[in-house]
C-alpha cells in the first residue's frame, strides 16, 4: 500500500467497445519533464490501457471515449506522480511538474483530495521510515517510545482517511480511495481486519451511487472471492489437526542446524510460531506470545520460532526488541520456507499447539484465545 501506487500489471493497449454509456475524454498534459517519455490512459476497473501518446514540447493530449464515470488514471514514463480523474465528459488540464489536475468540480476536488492524502501519507511515512532506522542496540525504551510513535502515526493517518471519505461521501470521490480502506482502518485498530470491512460497509450504505459503481462492485467480488479463499486455506489447515507433527530441519541464528524433533514430542506443550520480522500482525501478537510464555513455560510449555524472514539482520534484531527468549529457526527463504510448504503456511501470524506426545491439538490460537487454551491445560 506504500505510496498508494496503482499496482496493477496493464496489458498491452487494449481498446474496449463503445456502449451507449460512452462519454468523451479530452485530457491536455503541460509541463511534462521528458520529452518523448510515452503517456498512458488506464481504466482502473479493467486494468487496462485504454489510449496513449507520446510528450512533446512538454505537453500531450488524449482524446476519445470511456464509460461514463469510469476511474481513469494517467501514468507518464519516468514520472512518478500518477493522476486519476474520472470520465464525465468535461475537459481535463494535467500539471504534470506541479502534479495537480483541472476540469470539473469532481475532478479538481478528486485532485485536491489526492494531495492531502500524499501529504498525510507522507507524514505517516517518516514514522515508519523512523522505526525501521532503530539501531540494533537500541534500548528498550526507545523501542517502545516508537512502537508509540507507530500508533498514534497509524491512527491519525486512519482517522484522517476516513474523514476525507466521508466528507466528500455525495460524491463519486469515494470510489478513488475506497479500495485502502479497509486495510486503513484495521491497521490502526491492531490489524482488526472485521473493523475494516464494517466502515467500508457503513460508508457505502450511506451512497448508494458509490455502492453501484462499477469499480466498487468489482472491489467487493474481489473481496468475497478472497474470503472464500482464505477460509478454503484455514480449512485446509485446520486438517493438521489431531496429527502426529511432521518434522523439519533449519538453521538458527548462528546458523547451526536444528530439527523440530528436538524440542517437539519430548514432554512438553509447544507452541510452533510462524512470523516474521516484517510482519506488522506478527509485532502486534507478540506481547500476548511472550506474556503466554512467561506466565506457563516453568509449567512445562515452550516455543519454537519459525520465521519467513529472507534477511538475516532483521530477524535477529525482531528477537532481541521483541523479547522472545525461545529458540528460532529459519532458512531465509521467505515464503518458500519449508515451514510454509510443510504446514500450508499462507498467512502470519500463524501457530501449531503439539501436545506432550507430538499430536497437533490446535492452530492459529491468538490473544486471548492462546491464553484460555493454555489455562485450560495448566488449571
Amino acid at each position: 500500500m506504500k505510496k498508494f501506487v496503482l499496482l496493477m500489471a496493464f496489458a498491452a493497449a487494449g481498446i474496449f467497445a463503445c456502449s451507449a454509456n460512452n462519454v468523451n475524454y479530452n485530457i491536455k498534459g503541460i509541463n511534462a519533464p521528458v520529452n518523448g517519455a510515452k503517456v498512458y490512459l488506464a481504466d482502473v476497473l479493467y486494468s487496462s490501457y485504454i489510449d496513449s501518446t507520446v510528450v512533446s514540447g512538454g505537453n500531450f493530449k488524449l482524446k476519445g471515449k470511456a464509460e461514463q464515470d469510469a476511474l481513469l488514471a494517467i501514468f507518464i514514463d519516468g514520472c512518478d506522480e500518477q493522476f486519476m480523474l474520472f470520465c464525465d465528459g468535461k475537459p481535463v488540464q494535467v500539471n504534470v511538474a506541479e502534479g495537480t489536475l483541472t476540469g470539473s468540480d469532481l475532478n479538481t476536488k478528486l485532485s485536491e483530495c489526492n494531495r492531502r492524502n500524499k501529504a498525510a501519507y507522507a507524514e505517516y511515512s517518516t514514522v515508519i521510515d523512523e522505526l525501521e532506522a532503530l539501531p540494533d542496540n537500541a534500548s528498550e525504551m526507545r523501542v517502545a517510545q516508537m512502537m508509540n510513535r507507530y500508533r498514534v502515526a497509524i491512527k491519525k493517518y486512519a482517522d484522517f482517511y476516513v474523514s476525507m471519505i466521508e466528507e466528500n461521501n455525495n460524491s463519486l470521490i469515494p470510489v478513488a480511495f475506497i479500495e485502502h480502506l479497509p486495510s486503513v482502518v484495521s491497521a490502526a485498530d491492531d490489524w482488526n481486519k472485521d473493523a475494516g470491512e464494517k466502515k467500508l460497509d457503513e460508508i457505502l450504505a450511506a451512497n448508494p451511487l458509490i455502492a453501484e459503481h462499477p469499480y466498487v462492485l468489482d472491489l467487493k467480488e474481489r473481496m468475497a472471492a478472497a474470503d472464500v479463499q482464505r477460509q478454503q486455506a484455514s480449512d485446509n489447515k485446520q486438517m493438521f489437526v489431531g496429527q502426529k507433527y511432521t518434522d523439519l530441519e533449519e538453521p538458527d541464528v548462528d546458523g547451526v542446524m536444528h530439527k523440530l524433533s528436538e524440542y517437539v514430542g519430548r514432554g512438553k506443550w509447544v507452541l510452533v510460531d510462524f512470523w516474521a520480522s516484517w510482519c506488522g500482525p506478527c509485532k502486534s501478537e507478540m506481547p500476548n506470545v511472550v506474556a503466554a510464555y512467561n506466565k506457563y513455560h516453568d509449567k512445562g510449555f515452550d516455543i519454537v520460532g519459525l520465521s519467513f524472514d529472507s534477511d538475516k539482520d532483521p530477524w535477529k534484531k525482531a528477537i532481541v526488541e521483541w523479547g522472545m527468549p525461545w529458540i528460532h529457526l529459519s532458512d531465509l527463504q521467505y515464503w518458500q520456507t519449508k515451514a510454509s510448504e510443510v504446514y500450508m503456511v499462507n498467512a502470519i501470524p500463524d501457530n501449531l499447539l503439539i501436545d506432550p506426545q507430538g499430536t497437533i491439538v490446535a492452530r492459529g490460537l491468538r490473544g486471548a484465545a492462546l491464553e484460555a487454551k493454555l489455562s485450560e491445560i495448566f488449571k
